[in-house]
Order: structure tokens, then sequence, then C-alpha cells
């Protein structure tokens, strides 16, 4: 027999809750993350690709 989730300790909780919803907030954010990885993914790009990744408003992400 479950428990009634008023008796759920809670890590319980955040693990059910992480297995519908999945992670909402990453682990580090995006100054402390490694971006030499996405610098090497772009060097083989082209002149075009650059260009239009550069066009991107802020607000939109990269």
């Amino acid at each position: 027999m479950t428990r009634p989730r008023s008796e759920e300790s809670d890590w319980e909780r955040r693990r059910r809750r992480a297995e519908v919803f999945g992670e909402v907030l990453p682990e580090t954010t995006k100054d402390e993350r490694d971006d030499a990885a996405r610098e090497r993914a772009r060097a083989d790009e082209s002149p075009a690709e650059r260009w239009l990744r550069e066009q991107v408003p802020p607000h939109h992400g990269s």
C-alpha cells in the first residue's frame, strides 16, 4: 500500500515532480558553461550560417 501524498518527504515529492516535468532549472547558468565546445562546433560553419546566427536578437537565445 502506498503512503498518502501528505506523508511524502521533500525528496520524494521532488523526485516525483522531476519524473513528470523533468528538470525545471539547469544545474549551471549559461555563463558557467563551457563555450569552447560550442565554438568548436561552429568552426566549420559557412560565412552565411555565421552571419545568420549573428543576426538573431538576444531575447531569442543562441
